[in-house]
């Protein structure tokens, strides 16, 4: 998939996960982790994905996942530098974070919705991005 496209997706779920204010938590936790795996193989990408988890997470109350939110935010540069990423990782501090995932049905279809509303068809978001 092309860079733009994935930004274009990742913004939507981004806007997705704001415009969700209203719902439960379950629900706003898969646009972030749904940002996430489609995020996850461009640095700026990830680390706004993992901040932005943070922040919600903080939000919540939830110190044991904004604690895991801050490992994460301090893994992913070395990661990216060597190059091992666990892709399809919902990014959530209740999974190990170098665990490779096939993302769970949801995760899918809100990946995919994302493309789709980014312009064209929607691509196998179980594959690597």
């Amino acid at each position: 998939m092309s860079q733009t496209r994935q930004r274009a997706a990742f913004h939507h779920l981004m806007q997705q996960f704001h415009a969700s204010a209203g719902q439960g938590a379950a629900e706003r936790w898969r646009y972030l982790e749904a940002a996430h795996v489609l995020g996850q193989n461009r640095l700026s990408l990830h680390l706004r994905a993992h901040w932005q988890m943070l922040r919600f997470a903080r939000s919540l109350g939830d110190r044991n996942e904004a604690r895991g939110q801050l490992r994460h935010l301090c893994m992913a540069p070395l990661g990216h530098l060597v190059r091992r990423m666990p892709y399809g990782n919902n990014g959530r501090a209740i999974m190990p974070a170098l665990r490779p995932m096939v993302p769970n049905a949801a995760l899918r279809a809100c990946i995919a919705q994302a493309l789709q509303a980014s312009g064209g068809a929607a691509e196998d978001p179980a594959e690597k991005p």
